[in-house]
């Protein structure tokens, strides 16, 4: 896969790789997802806005100059913006590849930032020289003033033009949470909405705030994704459950719809509300997904957490077969990449079986993708 180095959503030759529930694979352009969808489906979206979360300023007891990317906090409330869990670097910027961009100063509890015309502090740090917490000053309509004055959207450097607020929007963008875009969402626009409802798609959606996709330090992208709070609305959970009643695929756009659901759902039943999503989706749950039946999504690379989440939907050799696909192909990665259609395949592994055979699922026989 090559690296998509231009901020478009929507180019016109974006493709689109289509992996149905038995393995075969289907190359089309974007343009033709409604084709790989049917009458009765039910399509969800992540409607976060993305925030300005790449800060610059200064280390305040060294003087040295520091990049703040803010990667978490503790639930969607608009007033609750005085804590996050943050990775700090040191000089430099996005056209420098993260996994080279140097350690901040070491950081203590107490130590004082200042990120344009916000101030925050150091509650502590979180087992790695790079990630913190940290409170800033002020009130909420302060903050929330600063961060739109002086924050950018966190880029890496694959796309050397900076970027803009609207670079990083989707069509549905709603509450700014995100800390990165939903990405998968970028092939979203009023037409393909139309066209949806016209083949008989239904389209809900939710809000999570999508995190980081890379720190540049191995150890710490380990533990990525962070926890990440999200909002699964009534009407969202009442389509779901209208779906899987008349035998239709609920179909995620993006992982963090994947992991909002599948969290949601984690007690065996789907619950709306808030909450946080604290789990890993991976390898162990391949064919043990609650809710979720295929995932469009972009092309991520091998390794990556993004990646990892998508071996809930297939084994690794059919994970091997799609990335040589790709790469064959020439499919781009990155956020305004191409995209993957990915049906959860049929076959539970039997180590699988053995291990969850006690644990109630709710199992729904799939048909092929169209």
């Amino acid at each position: 896969m090559k690296a998509a180095s231009t901020p478009v959503q929507r180019p016109r030759d974006a493709r689109l790789l289509v992996v149905d529930a038995h393995g075969r694979l289907h190359h089309a352009p974007r343009t033709e997802l409604p084709r790989f969808l049917r009458a009765g489906d039910l399509l969800i979206a992540n409607d976060a806005a993305t925030l300005p979360a790449s800060l610059h300023g200064r280390h305040l007891p060294s003087g040295e100059t520091i990049e703040v990317r803010l990667a978490g906090r503790r639930s969607l409330a608009v007033d609750d913006v005085r804590e996050f869990t943050a990775v700090v670097f040191g000089d430099g910027d996005h056209r420098t590849l993260t996994e080279h961009r140097p350690l901040p100063p070491p950081l203590k509890p107490g130590d004082g930032l200042a990120l344009g015309p916000l101030q925050a502090q150091v509650l502590r740090t979180l087992d790695h020289p790079r990630l913190v917490a940290l409170r800033f000053a002020g009130t909420p309509d302060a903050i929330w003033a600063g961060l739109a004055r002086h924050g950018k959207p966190v880029q890496y450097a694959h796309l050397p033009q900076p970027l803009a607020l609207w670079d990083v929007w989707t069509s549905v963008a709603a509450l700014p949470v995100a800390f990165e875009p939903p990405s998968a969402g970028f092939l979203l626009d009023w037409g393909l909405l139309r066209t949806l409802r016209e083949r008989g798609v239904g389209f809900a959606t939710l809000t999570h705030a999508a995190g980081l996709s890379s720190t540049g330090d191995p150890a710490l992208d380990a533990r990525l994704p962070f926890d990440e709070p999200y909002h699964l609305p009534a009407a969202t959970v009442q389509a779901i459950e209208r779906t899987q009643a008349a035998q239709g695929r609920v179909i995620a756009l993006g992982t963090t719809v994947t992991r909002a659901l599948e969290h949601a759902a984690r007690r065996g039943r789907l619950q709306a509300g808030v909450g946080v999503a604290t789990q890993r989706l991976g390898p162990q749950d391949f064919g043990w997904l609650r809710v979720v039946d295929a995932i469009v999504t972009g092309t991520h690379e091998p390794g990556s957490s993004h990646h990892g989440l998508l071996h809930a939907f297939a084994c690794a050799p059919r994970l091997q077969q799609v990335d040589e696909a790709l790469t064959a192909h020439g499919y781009r990665t990155h956020e305004f990449g191409d995209s993957v259609l990915i049906e959860r395949q049929h076959v539970t592994p039997p180590d699988a079986l053995l291990v969850r055979a006690a644990e109630p699922r709710a199992h729904r026989t799939m048909s092929h993708v169209a």
